[in-house]
């Protein structure tokens, strides 16, 4: 047998995922039509995907996400869609390249497709690639920057609660002056 050099199973792939944009598009345009609603699993270590840090610790592989009632700002780009999904009650804006999507699940009419990711013909342009590295990098150093603060917060002394602590409370005293009872409230932080 001959070795495949037109790889149809990559232009197959790709002609897929071609489809999913189409109908992604469409859903963008006039909204989800009767009882339709998808399940996309995708990896979130794939090049171009951008998820906050907390999804990203959570799901460190992949995830599936669902469009049925709750989902906005649902945008279809050249190489990648943006939607807006709550989890847990926070609302989180996800970028997911075609090229990262493992699957697509339509339940309402048992309509399943499945793909390899990264096995695609098409090469996710650079400037998108710099712009989630960019968007990444923004997020971790304000991520940074609010750790340091709420550290730096961490470290100023409670002159209050200090001087609570060492001053003695006639109440707190025992009779025979061998100790002294100092409520937990003195070393409690105070915000």
């Amino acid at each position: 047998m001959s070795e495949d050099l037109l790889r149809y199973d990559i232009l197959i792939q790709d002609a897929l995922r071609g489809a999913v944009k189409k109908i992604l598009a469409e859903v963008g345009r006039t909204g989800l039509p009767g009882d339709h609603h998808f399940y996309i699993a995708f990896e979130t270590t794939a090049p171009g995907v951008k998820i906050s840090q907390r999804l990203k610790e959570r799901y460190p592989q992949e995830m599936t996400i669902v469009l049925q009632h709750q989902f906005w700002d649902l945008a279809i780009g050249e190489h990648a869609f943006e939607v807006g999904l709550s989890f847990g009650g926070v609302p989180e804006k996800l970028l997911v390249p075609f090229s990262a999507i493992k699957g697509f699940f339509d339940p309402s009419v048992q309509f399943a497709l499945e793909f390899d990711p990264g096995k695609t013909a098409e090469e996710l342009p650079e400037d998108l690639l710099e712009a989630v590295e960019e968007l990444a990098k923004a997020e971790q150093e304000t991520t940074e920057k609010l750790m340091t603060a709420d550290n730096k917060q961490d470290d100023v002394p409670d002159v209050e609660a200090e001087k609570k602590a060492k001053k003695p409370d006639q109440d707190t005293e025992d009779s025979d002056g061998g100790g002294e009872v100092v409520s937990l409230d003195a070393f409690r932080k105070k915000t």
